[in-house]
């Protein structure tokens, strides 16, 4: 991205919610419903009903999918906005203040009083693994009316959070209105659960719309119904201009085209937490690909920042992490 750019922000469109991030043992999500290490949505008294069974008061933090990613981009100095509908209370103002200190535009936040600021409580296991439950809350109220091709005025390129998917009418409309105001798109496809709800409307939408879809190997094997990840990779790769299936520990599968790149994993000394790790690993990709760089070193950066936010706990590295990320950035 060059100073010269008209339009150089880069749009997240998704559900802001307050992450509830708690390190509970493995026991626990015995009386959880649900797959470990998916995502499922909760009403908000079975949310209360979990965050008042935690061992410990869980530690907040602005997040959802694609603000984490958004986030992730503020820190490496790139222009962002997110569109995202939030409650009119104090979660919501908190909220907003952190997005603004990095620099993010509230231009495109959407607001209602009918209900409070979505929550994501994220249940953290000795092994590092992430299983959250969510009360979309306010988030869940956005609708076609909120959006416009305003939104869309200053952004080259709009990231999508797979989640929206369970809207399809919704994300179908944010889709055709960027592509109409000249934008590029990639989309997280967020969880297996995500992609089985949508099997046959997911492959039309990817290529009539989406230049960059990202994927973790549950999500690829959904996609494909086939257990190699190389196998969902060309899947995926076929619909999109670039397909990312990224495989934690054992690194990344990135395509373009015909060119096919395995990208290693950065080693990580001891995983404190894997949330947001996939958002902001897909930043950094974003990053490098809207800079310009090849494939494999997209992949490379990416999966620094994958890196060092399993380091720690919560959806973003933390201080000395981005250091080392900005040094390579430099570099």
């Amino acid at each position: 991205m060059t100073a010269g750019d008209s339009k150089t922000r880069v749009l997240g469109v998704g559900s802001p919610m307050m992450d509830l991030l708690a390190k509970v043992p493995e026991a626990f999500l015995g009386g959880v419903p649900g797959a470990k290490g998916g995502m499922e949505w909760v009403a908000p008294e079975q949310m209360d009903a979990l965050i008042a069974r935690l061992p410990e008061a869980p530690l907040q933090a602005p997040g959802g999918s694609a603000a984490n990613t958004i986030c992730a981009l503020g820190r490496l100095g790139v222009p962002v906005a997110l569109l995202g509908k939030m409650g009119r209370d104090e979660a919501g103002e908190a909220y907003k203040r952190a997005f603004q200190a990095l620099g993010g535009s509230d231009v495109c936040f959407k607001y209602t009083s009918e209900r409070a600021t979505g929550r994501c409580l994220s249940l953290i296991t000795p092994d590092g693994e992430r299983t959250m439950r969510t009360d979309l809350g306010a988030a869940m109220l956005i609708e076609i009316a909120d959006v416009s091709p305003s939104d869309f005025q200053e952004c080259r390129h709009v990231h999508i959070e797979g989640y929206g998917l369970y809207n399809p009418d919704f994300v179908t409309h944010v889709l055709k209105t960027a592509k109409s105001c000249g934008c590029t798109v990639s989309l997280d496809l967020g969880s297996f659960e995500v992609v089985r709800s949508v099997q046959t409307l997911l492959p039309g939408l990817l290529q009539d719309y989406v230049d960059i879809v990202f994927a973790n190997e549950d999500e690829a094997r959904a996609f494909c119904d086939a257990e190699e990840p190389e196998r969902g990779l060309a899947a995926l790769a076929a619909c999109c201009g670039v397909a990312a299936v990224k495989l934690g520990a054992e690194g990344a599968w990135v395509q373009s085209g015909a060119v096919r790149e395995r990208i290693p994993a950065v080693p990580v000394e001891h995983v404190m937490d894997t949330t947001g790790a996939g958002d902001c690993w897909a930043a950094g990709l974003l990053y490098g690909h809207l800079c310009g760089l090849p494939l494999k070193d997209s992949g490379r950066f990416a999966s620094l920042i994958g890196a060092e936010t399993v380091s720690c706990l919560g959806a973003s590295p933390e201080e000395e992490g981005w250091r080392r990320i900005l040094d390579a950035v430099n570099a």
